[in-house]
């Protein structure tokens, strides 16, 4: 099981990859910079959800350094 990324390691202006609603199925990841974090709790078992700056929203799956 790979663990995700915590609402303290997304930050506003990181590069990430987010799974959409609309991808879910498939897995298909976006990146993109995060412009809002959504999430409210520490975690969450499907990923930390945020709107990048393209103005798409879904889960963090990675974070890129």
């Amino acid at each position: 099981m790979r663990i995700l990324p915590r609402r303290t390691d997304v930050k506003a202006g990181s590069k990430v990859s987010i799974v959409l609603k609309r991808d879910q199925r498939t897995g298909e990841l976006t990146e993109g910079i995060v412009k809002d974090i959504l999430t409210k709790s520490p975690t969450h078992p499907h990923g930390i959800k945020v709107r990048l700056e393209s103005g798409d929203v879904g889960r963090v799956k990675k974070i890129h350094e």
